[in-house]
């Protein structure tokens, strides 16, 4: 089975929180596929740095990348990442919504903090969207939008309340998404929620140097990211060298019936459910 259509050699790829990190990753092997790249991250040396590895991994080598300075979270600036594609490239066939940040902070606490992981974890999605996919779909080529989510937002561990609750706004917003591309004449354009497991980035190695041996490297998420695309799956939920595939769906499912089966909220959490959670989780041979 070939690759999307949208991951062909000539085709352009527009990629947030591209200086570092999952989308760094993405878009040096989008550059080695043939793809042109625009980088949209905040101004800085990283971003150049980022630009000089993608321009390196292009069969071109140098030709077809393009940089554009960018904050997700103001909507203006989105607007001039799509102007500048597409007045370099005339089209945009891969939207990546990737970038993000953290901490936030508890139900209570952080409030500053929590204003700036919403406009940027999920405004800044619904900005790309919102922008993006208008101009896209007057293409009538075949395209793609990947929406970097998180495991955070479908199980909701305590700690971050709202870095959970701006990844499930993400989850939301993408299945949505989905569902009226879909409904849109010639199906033209897919959505994609992206759910990496741990992944040693910028935003989670915390002063840390080496790869602690549960996480894996934003290449492998990367490698995951096409190969779900290929198959034409829509929730590309990835794991590490800890959490299988198994635990997660088990971990999910356990959440989803909090309500079916009327238990305290975050009951995998709960001293009084933990027996309980252990017994269902190894129910699946896990």
């Amino acid at each position: 089975m070939n690759d999307h259509p949208a991951l062909a050699a000539g085709r352009v790829a527009v990629i947030t929180g591209a200086a570092s990190g999952i989308g760094l990753a993405a878009a040096r092997r989008f550059a080695a596929m043939g793809l042109k790249i625009c980088l949209a991250d905040l101004p800085g040396d990283e971003l150049e740095q980022a630009a000089s590895e993608v321009a390196a991994a292009s069969p071109a080598q140098g030709g077809g990348v393009l940089t554009v300075p960018t904050d997700v979270s103001r909507l203006a600036d989105v607007q001039a990442l799509k102007e500048a594609a597409y007045a370099t490239y005339g089209e945009v066939a891969v939207l990546m919504n990737n970038a993000g940040t953290a901490p936030g902070g508890g139900p209570w606490e952080h409030i500053d903090r929590w204003r700036h992981v919403l406009e940027v974890n999920l405004w800044g999605v619904i900005n790309g969207v919102q922008t993006f996919v208008p101009s896209m779909l007057e293409q009538k080529t075949r395209c793609a939008v990947i929406n970097t989510g998180s495991k955070q937002g479908i199980t909701c561990p305590p700690g971050d309340t709202a870095y959970n609750v701006s990844k499930a706004g993400v989850k939301v917003l993408t299945e949505a998404l989905a569902h009226s591309l879909r409904n849109e004449e010639g199906q033209r354009i897919t959505a994609h929620l992206l759910i990496p497991g741990s992944t040693f980035t910028g935003m989670t190695r915390r002063g840390r140097t080496e790869k602690p041996p549960g996480a894996w490297m934003p290449d492998q998420v990367v490698d995951m990211l096409i190969e779900g695309m290929k198959q034409g799956d829509f929730y590309i939920l990835c794991p590490d060298n800890e959490v299988t595939r198994q635990i997660d769906n088990r971990r999910i499912l356990w959440a989803a019936q909090d309500i079916t089966e009327n238990r305290p909220a975050l009951s995998r959490w709960h001293a009084d459910y933990a027996a309980s959670f252990e017994r269902f989780l190894h129910a699946a041979g896990e």
